[in-house]
């Protein structure tokens, strides 16, 4: 049995089972690598992408133009993710305590994440979009998105793709179930949140695929380890009627992509009006808070909190330097936060004071250094 096969068993996910001289990470980065699907290092103990460098937390600075990843840097994330077998061996080689993401776009790869957080029942639209659901129908016992994903599955006569033994199928420390799929033809399934005011195929069931990223399996965080279910290793195509209920629900682009979104028109005011009639803070502010808000078209993979953290470092560096007006400054990272994210206030709050107040230890000039 090869390491990076080791490391994959639900029954065998620690260090030790993977071999000598080569890290469970490595091993699993290499196993995902020579499969097509493209890796990229997750924090350490965290399901998230490690950090940029000191360059690319710059304010301002964003993937687009960025050297990093063709210099061998793990920057921006999933868009540094590489098949490249040389930087795979220096990046885990070197960090063997990072975790494992795969880009599921340049993989082809179609996950359906099923959660079960313990949450209030939203209203019966938001259970199934598009499907109305009547209010003589009982119920009683929804609890999460193996529930919701379930009825849909029944009201189109198949299996629920948690009840799918023949594809892969990954158990998340949180008690959730990432259901993996090939996408054909070529389609660029996109990314949706079941949670969220957008996009979305069923409460509580996310959709990973192009501008997003997945958690490998065999995956070991802080929380628990990301362990493969059955005997299925390979995902399978995307069933037909999955791929009809996705089409249905928006995750197929348009024949041409949106350019990103502009400045809310009443952010943009504010930002304005928060600079006293000087316009140079807002030309500053503004074009970071477009990045924010164009956040609200890729629920997942966006860096919206990178995106929000540098808009908000730089509001309080103008807000220091007198330039802008504290409560105006909160004010229009909201607006464009909660534009992007709908009902995360808790979540991008604390991004937003957290910001401010690094911000304000260093006074910005528009057009020098702080």
């Amino acid at each position: 049995m090869t390491d990076e096969l080791r490391a994959l068993r639900s029954d065998s996910l620690r260090p030790a089972a993977v071999g000598a001289g080569v890290s469970q990470s490595l091993a699993i980065a290499r196993w995902c690598a020579g499969r097509g699907w493209p890796v990229h290092p997750l924090a350490p103990g965290r399901k998230t992408p490690a950090g940029n460098c000191a360059a690319c937390r710059e304010p301002g600075h964003t993937y687009r133009g960025c050297r990093c990843p063709a210099a061998g840097r793990w920057c921006h994330g999933f868009r540094a993710a590489t098949l490249d077998f040389a930087r795979i061996e220096q990046w885990w080689g070197a960090h063997p305590e990072f975790g494992v993401g795969i880009a599921c776009g340049p993989a082809g790869l179609v996950v359906v994440d099923i959660d079960a957080h313990a949450r209030q029942l939203p209203g019966r639209d938001r259970l199934l979009p598009g499907i109305d659901i009547a209010d003589t129908v009982d119920l009683t016992g929804l609890a999460n998105g193996f529930h919701t994903i379930g009825v849909l599955a029944a009201l189109r006569g198949a299996t629920s793709p948690a009840d799918d033994g023949t594809t892969l199928r990954v158990r998340t420390p949180s008690g959730g179930l990432h259901v993996w799929y090939r996408a054909l033809g070529g389609r660029r399934w996109q990314c949706s949140s079941g949670s969220g005011g957008g996009r979305a195929l069923a409460w509580q069931v996310d959709v990973r695929a192009h501008g997003g990223y997945i958690v490998a399996p065999g995956t070991v965080t802080e929380a628990g380890a990301y362990e493969a279910l059955g005997t299925a290793r390979e995902p399978v195509p995307l069933p037909a009627w999955l791929g009809r209920e996705l089409e249905r629900t928006g995750h197929l682009p348009p024949a041409h992509l949106p350019a990103p979104r502009p400045v809310p028109p009443r952010a943009r005011q504010a930002v304005l009006a928060a600079g006293g009639g000087r316009g140079a803070a807002g030309r500053v502010l503004a074009p970071l808070v477009a990045e924010v808000a164009a956040c609200g078209a890729v629920p997942e993979g966006a860096g919206f909190t990178e995106k929000l953290n540098r808009a908000a470092y730089t509001a309080g560096g103008l807000v220091a330097a007198g330039l802008l007006d504290a409560g105006d400054a909160e004010r229009v990272l909201r607006e464009a936060a909660g534009q992007a994210r709908p009902g995360q206030e808790r979540r991008y709050g604390a991004v937003i004071r957290s910001g401010l107040s690094a911000g304000r230890t260093r006074p910005l000039a528009p057009g020098g250094r702080s």
